[in-house]
């Protein structure tokens, strides 16, 4: 049985004051999380799955560059980010295409049009389960586009029950990309397979508060 995930409240998000002094300390674990949760595709593309935390802090720092300081300004920013928390049994992730130039966006954006739907777990040597991704329902109309791709997408991979066992019990498990213009192949390291294994089994421990006191 799916379990829905728990939603972050107002009561998770530090005050300005107190996350300011926790910030950096708060930084350095998130950015070793998302270390164990990022998997590059080819030299583009790069892919970083989401979980309480991470959301947690877009949410710290949304509120910390626009000075939010009301408890119904931090609920509109938790009301965004919320919807980007993966439910049991599923993957949520945002995919970024890594583009630095006008040139390079130019170039791949116009290329790249579906690539959100154009991702899939492979499972097994041979592949023998595919989980695909999906388009995050509320992101979606405002990310898609005919002729030009966004920079940014939010992604879902719904694992049915047999992908799970198979993700949890350690067969050959790869990240790939099949677009006309794009393809890429990455298998999970341990590390990856292991913090991604977490999200499908519906853990979602936030780092604990007196940690950033």
């Amino acid at each position: 049985m799916t379990v829905s995930a728990r939603l972050l409240g107002v009561g998770d998000i530090l005050d300005l004051r107190a996350y300011e002094r926790a910030r950096d300390d708060y930084r350095r674990q998130i950015i070793e999380l998302k270390r164990r949760r990022r998997v590059a595709l080819g030299p583009v593309l790069t892919i970083v799955f989401e979980c309480a935390d991470t959301v947690r802090f877009q949410v710290q720092e949304m509120a910390r560059a626009e000075r939010i300081a009301t408890d119904e300004g931090v609920q509109q920013e938790l009301d965004v980010y919320n919807r980007l928390l993966p439910e049991a049994g599923e993957l949520s992730a945002t995919l970024f295409v890594e583009l630095t130039t006008e040139a390079d966006l130019r170039r791949w954006l116009p290329r790249l049009v579906g690539i959100e739907r154009a991702l899939a777990f492979e499972l097994g040597d041979p592949v023998d389960v595919v989980v695909p991704s999906a388009p995050e329902a509320t992101h979606a109309e405002a990310l898609t586009r005919e002729n030009v791709t966004a920079a940014v997408h939010y992604v879902r991979f719904a694992f049915p029950s047999r992908a799970r066992a198979r993700f949890s019990g350690g067969d050959v498990a790869a990240l790939v990309v099949r677009h006309p213009e794009y393809e890429a192949r990455a298998v999970l390291s341990p590390e990856v397979r292991a913090e991604l294994a977490g999200d499908l089994e519906g853990r979602s421990e936030l780092i604990p508060l007196a940690r950033l006191d």
